[in-house]
């Protein structure tokens, strides 16, 4: 039954998405980041329904007058010598049929974000966007969340198998960037059913993510923590909404989940935290020895002779950054880092441009929260390794729509140097 309903919902949400294109960059934001598919036991589990969306999403955008041009700007400027980067240190790889493989993977995903940033027009869609987006991984947040709850936070909560949050640290991450945007919902909703939902799920996702049991996931939560009440124009509420959560979330859970996060103090006694740190080394060697790094998937024991200090200790870099760094080296390092230095400028920008106005308190609320998520993923990110995971992606493009939509509404004159844009 579940395989049927899912097909079914794909299959219609492509036949409008022939008459209105922007309705496929929703659909497949709900099956790349839901995975509802995962969820199903027979033939849907396997369906490659985001490449069918991907296809029709393509074809009516040839037919389609709602499809605007690709904003350019020093942000999407960067964005695109990025990617073109990635495709140069793909063909110096040091296994270029994987690395390749790889690439097209990424391609897809940014293909899409970028899709995003023509075919969402206007700031309801972008809206609608942002509850597609919330309500998907929402779901694993609240279910987690009940999950944790229920069990005494006894075991440890895991994303939908086969995605990029299907390990307990990236689903953590994942949540806390979304709790944001729940927030910001909140605050914009004015249907009081529709927040008090809204209310639990924030509550209840903050029991997902410590039921994750992620020691990275537990230092962005206090930073973000500390972040969100700077943030706060109420300091005095956010203070103390802060203090009850984190006092009846810390009470709660049991003692393995202590001696669990005991360990971030005795590092070098968890062979975990060895091991990042080995392949982190690793990283800077290869960084330093190859301009182009290694390529992608060049995390394997012929590479870790030759550059890990323990060639036997074979990790994944568990870090965004140092991803980064052993695959495309400390070029592909700067042009990542930059893509998101820039967008945070461009979001103060908006802020300063849109403090104290009412009629755009709606757009300063988000630029907040996109902030706050974009913490959460510096400082999770650097213990996981989803540097090419669609979401922070998605917050970079919100970040370009922001920008334009604001523009489109009050004429804002641009200010900043081109390279700010």
């Amino acid at each position: 039954m579940r395989d049927i309903a899912i097909t079914l919902v794909v299959f219609v949400g492509c036949f409008y998405t022939l008459k209105r294109p922007y309705i496929g960059v929703l659909l497949w934001s709900w099956l790349s980041y839901m995975n509802p598919h995962r969820l199903a036991y027979g033939f849907a589990y396997s369906m490659p329904f985001a490449q069918i969306t991907a296809i029709v999403l393509l074809s009516s955008m040839l037919f389609s007058k709602d499809t605007r041009m690709f904003p350019r700007g020093g942000i999407t400027n960067v964005w695109v010598l990025f990617l073109l980067f990635m495709g140069v240190t793909t063909l110096f790889a040091f296994f270029p049929d994987q690395a390749f493989s790889q690439y097209i993977k990424v391609i897809k995903i940014q293909l899409i974000t970028f899709l995003t940033m023509m075919l969402i027009t206007d700031f309801k869609k972008l809206r609608q966007l942002i509850w597609v987006i919330v309500m998907s991984i929402g779901y694993y947040s609240v279910k987690g969340g009940i999950f944790t709850i229920t069990t005494a936070g006894a075991f440890r909560v895991w994303g939908p198998p086969g995605s990029y949050i299907e390990e307990n640290n990236g689903l953590a991450i994942a949540i806390l960037m979304v709790i944001p945007l729940m927030i910001y919902l909140y605050q914009t909703t004015m249907n009081t059913w529709i927040k008090k939902g809204l209310s639990f799920s924030i509550v209840v996702s903050f029991f997902t993510v410590l039921g994750s049991q992620s020691r990275g996931a537990l230092l962005a939560i206090s930073v973000v923590g500390l972040m969100y009440w700077i943030k706060s124009k109420s300091k005095f509420i956010s203070g103390l909404f802060i203090l009850i959560i984190t006092s009846a979330l810390l009470v709660f859970m049991p003692e393995s989940w202590y001696k669990r996060m005991g360990t971030i103090e005795t590092y070098d006694e968890d062979a975990s935290a060895m091991g990042r740190l080995n392949a982190w080394e690793y990283a800077f060697n290869v960084a330093n020895d190859n301009l182009f790094g290694l390529g992608f998937e060049s995390w394997s024991y012929p590479t870790f002779a030759m550059y890990a200090p323990n060639p036997l200790d074979v990790h994944a870099a568990h870090s965004i950054y140092f991803t980064i760094m052993a695959d495309h080296g400390w070029v592909g390092l700067f042009l990542y880092m930059l893509i998101y230095f820039l967008a945070w400028k461009r979001l103060a920008f908006i802020l300063e441009k849109t403090d104290k106005n009412e009629e755009l308190r709606e757009f300063n609320i988000l630029a907040r929260m996109l902030q706050i998520g974009f913490v959460s993923y510096f400082v999770g990110g650097a213990f996981l390794s989803l540097s090419y995971f669609d979401l922070p992606w998605h917050y970079v493009s919100f970040v370009v729509l922001l920008n334009e939509f604001l523009f489109q509404k009050n004429n804002i004159e641009k200010k900043l140097p081109v390279a700010f844009k």
